[in-house]
């Protein structure tokens, strides 16, 4: 039994207010996964999701991309209302079912992309913005269709398209289905390209699989933003299948567009610009 008892200094006493200081301070920093350095959430979100010390560029959601790139932050949205359905009857650790439906409560979104319309430098366009927090961004059944009816809605309002990519490429609980998107977007960029109207394919961190190997290198202009990670299979991957190491930056935006698979790596904060400029050049 202890005789004597050493109170606490008055600033390591708990208090009330103490408690809701500790409260107040959670969340409010993020750590820079390129410079390692404390960043406060609220300059980084006025810089859209770019690390104003080093550029580090943090993936953002499809309704944060389309409020980037669109005049005024105003869009009208399409195609909200689809579901993916479960045609296999896919169960891995959980019902794929139940996945969809996790994925839709914790994003707020019915599928891993946004299809809109708005204007862009005062041009009407069409846009999909791909979310990488439904389910990685993965493209199946549902995601081909809202894309395939963007572009045909595009052909018939006559605009040009944008596609944001950010996927980890076609979604293995819908099998083959989900791979037939591959061809059916292609097919409908095919008429779009007939109508004589411009896409522009935007890659961000990361596009990989099926869609890199479509429609997110089939645009008339293919862009990405600095450091993303663009491929087909990943390097991990290909290191074991060749035994090789792979040079430094493989697979990242600015080595594509070193060897000729991109046109150009845009900063996010130039990228409006750069595609009104590109669209006026387009339209010339």
């Amino acid at each position: 039994m202890s005789w004597f008892k050493r109170d606490k200094p008055d600033s390591q006493k708990a208090t009330p207010d103490n408690g809701e200081r500790r409260v107040k301070t959670e969340g409010l920093w993020q750590k820079c996964d390129g410079c390692r350095q404390i960043t406060w959430k609220k300059e980084l979100e006025a810089n859209w999701n770019v690390c104003t010390k080093c550029g580090h560029h943090f993936r953002i959601d499809a309704a944060t991309r389309l409020k980037l790139l669109l005049d005024g932050g105003r869009y009208e949205i399409f195609d909200a209302g689809l579901h993916s359905a479960d045609p296999l009857g896919f169960v891995d650790k959980q019902p794929y079912r139940n996945k969809l439906r996790s994925a839709e409560r914790d994003t707020g979104l019915n599928a891993a992309l946004i299809s809109a319309a708005g204007t862009l430098g005062g041009r009407p366009v069409g846009m999909c913005a791909m979310d990488p927090r439904f389910i990685g961004g993965s493209m199946a059944s549902v995601e081909g269709e809202i894309i395939a009816r963007a572009i045909e809605r595009a052909i018939e309002r006559k605009t040009p398209l944008i596609i944001a990519s950010a996927s980890g490429g076609m979604r293995m609980q819908e099998g083959a289905i989900s791979l037939m998107q591959m061809a059916k977007i292609s097919a409908a960029l095919m008429r779009l390209d007939e109508a004589r109207l411009p896409y522009i394919s935007v890659l961000t961190d990361p596009t990989a699989g099926g869609v890199t190997a479509s429609y997110g290198m089939l645009g008339d202009l293919n862009i990405a933003e600095p450091g993303a990670l663009i491929g087909f299979a990943g390097p991990r991957v290909i290191e074991q299948t060749i035994r090789q190491k792979l040079p430094e930056g493989f697979q990242r935006s600015e080595f594509l567009v070193k060897h000729g698979m991109l046109d150009a790596v845009v900063p996010r904060l130039e990228l409006k610009s750069y595609i009104d400029k590109a669209l006026r050049f387009f339209a010339a």
